[in-house]
């Protein structure tokens, strides 16, 4: 048994979840918490997505247990290695074709992006045992303040924003979890309640709306 998920009690009272994260860690996260990310951190978009699944090529580092940000981040080659910029989530549902298939093959258990993401994906992470969280967007300069040291890269005939940038952050996040292991989807659900609101108030709104014809 695991012991990677950890509540410090500090005054934030955060909820870190460090790497190699196993099924057991996020068993009992459900959508809406908000939890951090110790270790190591991994970009990777639609060439890195399209690769491993349309010419099943993987790349050397083991994505088993370990997590990956759908980013393109703005780095800098130093003298000692690269700098880390920016580090902003790009749109997860960019990549919902290539996800569940994804995370079965690589065993990936956390995806971190921007917005959500579809009900293949949320089979997927049922069945598989992963998480797919939320960064907030528009703090990507904030974000590289977190990310800890760049270990490597691969890929990087995709260019600097498709490579595979392979990163240990401390404390990443927050990170709000949208689709939990047990298949449940917050943007969804959140559509389907706004949905039902918005309709309610139009019964309401409609019987005062009148339209004159001259």
């Amino acid at each position: 048994m695991s012991d990677n998920i950890e509540n410090t009690r500090n005054i934030n009272d955060k909820k870190i979840l460090t790497t190699p994260i196993f099924p057991e860690d996020i068993a009992s996260l459900h959508i809406g918490d908000i939890i951090y990310l110790t270790g190591m951190l991994v970009t990777c978009r639609d060439d890195g997505h399209r690769r491993v699944i349309e010419s099943d090529c993987m790349p050397n580092f083991n994505l088993s247990g370990m997590s990956i940000l759908h980013a393109g981040p703005i780095i800098k080659a130093t003298p000692s290695g690269f700098e880390m910029i920016s580090i902003g989530p790009t749109t997860s549902r960019r990549m919902e074709m290539y996800e569940a298939e994804f995370i079965k093959r690589t065993g990936v258990k956390l995806i971190i992006g921007k917005g959500g993401m579809g009900a293949k994906t949320a089979t997927a992470c049922k069945q598989y045992k992963a998480l797919h969280c939320v960064f907030p967007g528009g703090c990507a300069v904030s974000a590289a303040t977190e990310v800890e040291e760049i270990v490597g890269v691969e890929w990087e005939d995709f260019g600097m924003p498709e490579a595979f940038w392979i990163m240990k952050v401390k404390e990443f996040g927050p990170l709000i979890v949208s689709i939990d292991t047990h298949g449940d989807n917050l943007f969804e659900r959140n559509k389907a309640e706004f949905n039902i609101k918005k309709e309610e108030a139009l019964k309401e709104l409609l019987p005062f709306v009148h339209y004159s014809h001259n």
